[in-house]
């Protein structure tokens, strides 16, 4: 599959009905909304004081509109974050010595400060390690509030849940579904995160605003692609997850590295991107590790973080001004702006001029000597440009400013307006319904299941080719027949819905924390999207191994069979739904899905008959203990017998092969499994609403 022709035919996409409206429809302007809204930042000089302020004006009520977003000021004071860390303790064996448990605190952001206004884009600056996304998850509500102190206020107001649909928050890592075009791509978030009040023509003409906008018409039907899956170029992926973001037309746009692994063209066109967005009144921050210098101009404004710390805030065309006037320059020829910076904040002295309040001090030579060496004792030099820059005039104009923003109390109710779902909860089903089965139609009914099934069934309809019940022995083959079918049915379902959720975490966790849709639409369209795709492998292993095998031959017994199988299925798929909500690992869930199965299996009597009573019950919480006793009573009847010592035959109901099931009936099992598939699918959906899913 090539990268530029990887691309799905109109006839197979889910949205190929959506997209196929006329052009006139695609020419509806989304004018309907006839307010507008501007953002005046008025500065004026105080004839007491001198000190700047700054009034933040708005005009207009269509807040909603994508044409006219909602301004949002942002301000930081004095920003730290810690993280806790397990407790570790050391001890030493060679001298019993009292335990030294190690710090369980780490901070990574010590006191940030800045401010960023509608129109501007501020950039965050430093090198790996040093706090950017840190401070951007911050800015986006996505850390823990409680280890964060400070102040961050959008309009003079601390974060709310409100916010979430205000605030586009483009990650680094590109997470998107690999099999989905462009168009599918964002065609589906636009369903999904475009209010009703749009219509279905309106949403249809935001994709195609923002697919030329991006550039992306030109790749609009090739798939997006993975590692092992060629489709659109890496900057067209960012390009795409930033037209994910702004569909919605975001107050406030977070970026982390939107130019990573991007050559200089591609970076420059993003940044022209992100440039464009803030001119139309939103407020970008975005991370950037070592840009150009010409890209490092374009910015509005700069925080340049050292471990955590700042020792520089301010207007990217005043940043090597202020570097100069504390005595800092560079000694050789570099990028001027990107490269020195990234210099000062790595401690990297070799190719810069040293301070002179470094040479004067009685350790100079100690310090020379140490950057000749190549161990630079940064500590000391990371206070020094601390303190220069908080004892610095730029931090004091700084301090000025954001003592110096207010607003009108109208900016204030729009941020605090409760913001209710763009869509109804069965619309949110329905859209990630269908675009789980455009996704998994790749995986779940490829040649490799198929394969697997079948293959499976005929290897069975060839171990029990022809089997009956005439004797003692042809009976308990068919019974480990049943027993199989019973396992396989077990051991598969679940170890393939244990993946799900693992494997889409990524997507859920950036999905949810924009409060795209409610987690109940997600978890039953999910579970519910695998039924169609299982219940034609299952048919089609029930009915080559069913006549083959030649099980009892009655309409209802086969059909009874196919839906004992199916209830059981969607049992076991519960378990691995659950236990993948619980661990959301893999190698996790595999091993404690290892001990649950193996433990169903012992304590059901199929190894062992004196089994304690203490946890003799654990069969009862068995799936496939149930699943086989139902399919035994579906096979057999009290009344059937086979071939033995009495000349009248022994009835199957006195056999020890069928281990002990009481023939008829089987209502209690089937009720069973019903309880059991509840149960389980209602702990897996408690399970993933508890889990922390990284937001």
């Amino acid at each position: 599959m090539g990268a530029r022709n990887s691309s799905h035919q109109g006839n197979c996409s889910p949205v190929a009905g959506i997209m196929q409206a006329s052009e006139s429809d695609r020419r509806l302007v989304a004018d309907e909304n006839a307010a507008r809204k501007h953002v005046a930042m008025e500065g004026n000089k105080d004839q007491s004081g001198g000190d700047v302020h700054v009034a933040v004006e708005v005009t207009g009520s269509a807040y909603g509109s994508h044409s006219s977003p909602l301004p949002v000021y942002l301000k930081f004071e004095d920003v730290k974050y810690k993280i806790l860390l397990k407790p570790k303790h050391k001890i030493s064996w060679r001298f019993v010595k009292p335990a030294i448990v190690v710090p369980t605190e780490k901070e990574i952001l010590h006191g940030v400060s800045g401010s960023v206004a509608p129109g501007e884009v501020l950039a965050i600056m430093g090198p790996s390690g040093c706090g950017k996304t840190t401070l951007l998850n911050v800015f986006g509500g996505r850390v823990s509030q409680a280890n964060v102190t400070g102040s961050v206020t959008y309009n003079e107001l601390p974060y709310n849940k409100s916010l979430r649909r205000r605030i586009g928050f483009v990650a680094q890592d590109d997470v998107l579904y690999p099999h989905l075009t462009v168009t599918e791509t964002l065609m589906y978030a636009a369903l999904l995160r475009l209010p009703n009040s749009f219509t279905k023509q309106q949403k249809i003409q935001r994709v195609e605003e923002i697919s030329i906008q991006l550039g992306l018409e030109r790749c609009r039907d090739t798939i997006i692609g993975g590692r092992f899956l060629r489709g659109i170029s890496g900057g067209e992926r960012k390009r795409v997850c930033i037209g994910h973001e702004i569909l919605i037309d975001p107050s406030l746009l977070l970026l982390d590295e939107p130019t990573s692994g991007l050559d200089s063209t591609i970076a420059l066109k993003v940044i022209q991107l992100i440039q464009s967005i803030a001119q139309g009144g939103r407020t970008v921050v975005t991370s950037i590790h070592q840009p150009s210098t010409r890209l490092f101009y374009m910015f509005s404004k700069v925080i340049l973080l050292s471990k955590g710390q700042t020792i520089y805030y301010g207007k990217a065309a005043e940043a090597m001004d202020y570097f100069f006037s504390i005595g800092l320059s560079p000694a050789m020829a570099m990028n001027p702006a990107p490269d020195f910076l990234l210099d000062v904040a790595n401690g990297n002295l070799d190719a810069i001029s040293i301070p002179p309040a470094l040479d004067i001090s009685k350790a100079t030579k100690t310090i020379k000597n140490e950057i000749a060496e190549g161990h630079l004792a940064r500590k000391e030099f990371l206070q020094y440009l601390v303190a220069k820059f908080n004892l610095g005039t730029v931090m004091q104009e700084n301090n000025k400013q954001l003592e110096s923003v207010f607003f009108k109390e109208e900016l204030k109710e729009a941020i605090l307006e409760k913001q209710e779902w763009s869509t109804s909860w069965w619309q949110q089903f329905y859209v990630l319904l269908i675009r789980g089965l455009a996704e998994r139609r790749h995986e779940d009914l490829g040649s490799h299941r198929m394969f697997q099934v079948t293959a499976m069934s005929i290897i069975v309809g060839l171990l029990w080719w022809q089997s009956n019940t005439q004797t003692e022995n042809r009976l308990a083959d068919q019974v480990g027949l049943l027993f199989f079918i019973s396992m396989f049915w077990t051991f598969v379902p679940m170890f393939m819905a244990m993946h799900t959720f693992p494997l889409e975490r990524a997507m859920l966790a950036k999905e949810r924390a924009s409060n795209m849709y409610r987690l109940s639409a997600y978890f039953l369209s999910r579970t519910l999207g695998d039924v169609p795709m299982d219940m034609l492998l299952i048919f089609t292993f029930i009915t080559i191994v069913y006549f083959t095998t030649h099980l009892r031959m009655a309409p209802q017994a086969f059909i009874l069979t196919l839906l004992t199988v199916i209830l059981q299925t969607m049992a076991t798929q519960g378990l691995g739904l659950f236990l993948g909500a619980t661990m959301m690992d893999v190698r996790k869930g595999t091993t404690l899905a290892t001990v649950l199965m193996h433990t169903f299996m012992l304590t059901g009597g199929y190894y062992i008959q004196h089994i304690p009573v203490s946890i003799k019950w654990l069969k009862y919480l068995s799936f496939n203990y149930q699943s086989f006793k139902l399919l035994v009573k579906v096979q057999y009847s009290a009344n059937q017998r086979y071939s033995c010592s009495s000349p009248e035959g022994c009835s199957i109901n006195t056999s020890p092969s069928i281990h002990n099931v009481q023939l008829g009936g089987g209502g209690a099992e089937a009720w069973a499994l019903l309880l059991l598939f509840v149960a389980y699918r209602i702990l897996g959906y408690v399970a993933l609403r508890r889990m922390e899913i990284g937001v």
